[in-house]
């Protein structure tokens, strides 16, 4: 152990940091089981939606236009021929 690791001991305060479980984060598209294990200071972590289900990640992303934003978008600043 070095002079360093030593003081850097004598420095952290006790009870400071939380206590780290492993934390089980489930979603909705997997009730049956969890999507994944971290770590966490709580033992269950409910979201959802997860890179599992997520529309980016899976592939299904769809934009949506209700006001043609889109349209104007492209108007304004699409290919261009002549310059």
């Amino acid at each position: 152990m070095s002079d360093r690791d030593s003081l850097g001991s004598q420095l952290m305060k006790a009870e400071t940091h939380p206590n780290y479980v492993a934390c089980e984060v489930w979603c909705a598209c997997t009730p049956d089981r969890p999507v994944t294990t971290i770590l966490s200071n709580v033992p269950k972590l409910t979201v959802d939606i997860c890179s599992n289900c997520h529309p980016f990640f899976t592939g299904q992303q769809k934009l949506v236009d209700s006001a043609g934003r889109v349209e104007k978008f492209l108007r304004k600043y699409g290919k261009q021929e002549g310059k």
